[in-house]
């Protein structure tokens, strides 16, 4: 009979704990009309509710705060030459000491850079990205302050609660036969790990989860939405 060891836990303090979430590249309005697009990967998801990690003097922070409107753009993995190419933009000009201090620079035109298409949403002014498979319009519920108990961080990161208007998606990533169900082995989406980007693999083990039906999780807020 022989016995599998098992690994030891060895205690690390890495700068980032970004074990891996999708990114989301946020489309939000400037003061002067235009469209700001920033790639960011704080973010996860409750029904039709997002939370959102942003830092507070970003512009675009400062957009959703002004506007209370946004749009969440989940690029595939075939779009990370897109995202990559926002790397150390900024749309805030003059560009802010700590981020001149990490080599970004100022970009007026996001979309054009990145090499995507803005089109018009249906219920917020920001536009969406043509060629991300999904496109979520959303509004600014609640915004909550991150790490007041600390002196040096208080002020510096805001998390902002959204609720989903309109969900679009390209018609190659939903199941077949149905109406409103993503197929997850079509749907790609990239990967934020350790500031790398990554794509999924394919499914590694049957999900007892699965067996749950997909209507049993609607809320609300998906009737609220037809509203809007």
């Amino acid at each position: 009979m022989t016995t599998t060891a098992v690994p030891a836990h060895s205690r690390i303090e890495p700068g980032i704990l970004y074990f891996g979430t999708p990114v989301v590249l946020l489309s939000t309005l400037n003061e002067d009309g235009t469209p700001n697009l920033a790639p960011m990967s704080s973010a996860f998801w409750l029904g039709w509710r997002a939370v959102l990690g942003l830092g507070a003097r970003s512009q675009t922070s400062q957009n959703m705060l002004r506007t209370r409107e946004c749009v969440l753009n989940l690029p595939s993995d075939a779009l990370a030459p897109a995202v990559d190419r926002l790397a150390l933009t900024t749309g805030t000009d003059p560009v802010p000491p700590r981020k001149a201090e990490r080599g970004y620079r100022y970009e007026p035109d996001k979309f054009g850079r990145a090499g995507l298409t803005p089109v018009p949403s249906e219920t917020v002014a920001p536009p969406r990205a043509a060629e991300c498979p999904v496109a979520m319009e959303a509004v600014v519920e609640a915004v909550h302050s991150l790490a007041d108990d600390d002196d040096t961080q208080r002020g510096s990161v805001l998390t902002f609660e959204v609720r989903v208007r309109r969900v679009h998606v390209h018609d190659e990533i939903r199941q077949a036969g149905t109406e409103d169900h993503i197929d997850p082995d079509a749907w790609r989406p990239l990967i934020m790990s350790f500031q790398k980007l990554y794509g999924l693999g394919p499914q590694v083990h049957p999900s007892t989860l699965a067996r749950i039906p997909e209507h049993l999780y609607r809320t609300p807020d998906i009737a609220r939405a037809r509203r809007d």
